[in-house]
């Protein structure tokens, strides 16, 4: 008996869940799709897993013994599937580097440069991920290394190299009242609504929310995205407004908004991180030297 995988984690979502809505909605698809699903399962495993109820689901015996083995089974997958993808990129010769909106800025082309010139039979791809994701597929082995801004969730478990940092500015929407100002005090903007990136990126979005610099006054959250294109949409549509690198204007400048300094919020931190195994790898170290050559010519 094989069974998908699809299956399994359609499965862990109603079982984490308890609810076939709340499923649906976790894994991008209809109601029905996972009642299908589930069904599929019963029948290959020849159990009932799930009681249902007006109250939601609840499981059986054989799906609490589900429950807790497919867990662990789906992340052995994930980590087999990310494993063989490393492999396969070294095989090839190519780099994989994930960052997050304007990775180290306009020192992103000579580190790549650098590193050419230390390996020159490899190639870099780069791998843009949303604001879901704060380490840029290094958590998932999509990537070999990262340019990513800090801090960011699970910080402690990798390596870190400080490259630079950068003051913060606010992003507005050209109507604002604030606009026209040369800088802003940020106490200023403690009532503003903010446009935010996910609950669940944890200190990612606490940092750019500057949440310690509030002194206990909670943020309001006009609007949550997850890419770089949506969040000017959102400022510029009168949303809200949002901290970023001061080098954002020079990225993202547009129509509708206006960069301007804040004053009483901390730098942001660019750095190079790499899992802790990958310490002796050839190719992620001439990366991380290129990164340290470049920002400190």
């Amino acid at each position: 008996m094989d069974v998908d995988t699809r299956l399994l984690r359609c499965f862990a979502a109603v079982a984490a869940e308890g609810n076939l809505t709340r499923a649906a909605e976790q894994l991008f698809v209809s109601q029905p799709a996972v009642t299908k699903q589930i069904k599929q399962l019963e029948a290959l495993v020849r159990a009932p897993l799930f009681t249902r109820s007006h109250a939601g689901v609840t499981l059986t015996e054989a799906g609490c013994s589900l429950a807790s083995r497919v867990p662990a089974l789906l992340a052995d997958w994930d980590r087999l599937i990310a494993e063989t993808r490393t492999a396969a990129a070294r095989g090839s010769r190519v780099l994989r580097v994930g960052y997050i909106a304007s990775a180290a800025n306009e020192a992103t082309q000579d580190i790549i440069a650098a590193f050419s010139r230390r390996k020159p039979s490899w190639r870099v791809d780069m791998f843009q991920s949303s604001w879901s994701d704060p380490t840029a597929g290094l958590d998932t082995n999509i990537v070999d290394v990262a340019l990513l801004r800090l801090p960011f969730p699970g910080q402690e478990a990798w390596r870190v190299e400080l490259l630079f940092s950068e003051p913060r500015c606010v992003v507005l929407p050209s109507m604002h009242p604030f606009a026209d100002r040369e800088k802003i005090e940020f106490r200023d903007l403690w009532d503003e609504p903010f446009v935010s990136a996910p609950e669940e990126t944890g200190r990612w979005r606490d940092y750019w929310l500057a949440s310690d610099e509030r002194h206990g006054n909670q943020p309001r959250i006009g609007a949550v995205t997850e890419h770089p294109e949506d969040w000017l949409n959102a400022i510029a549509n009168g949303y809200g407004i949002a901290l970023a690198p001061e080098s954002a204007a020079r990225f993202y400048q547009r129509p509708g908004l206006v960069f301007v300094p804040v004053v009483g919020v901390s730098k942001t931190q660019v750095g190079v991180v790499w899992n802790p195994r990958d310490d002796e790898d050839p190719a992620v170290q001439a990366f991380t030297q290129s990164c340290s050559e470049v920002v400190r010519r």
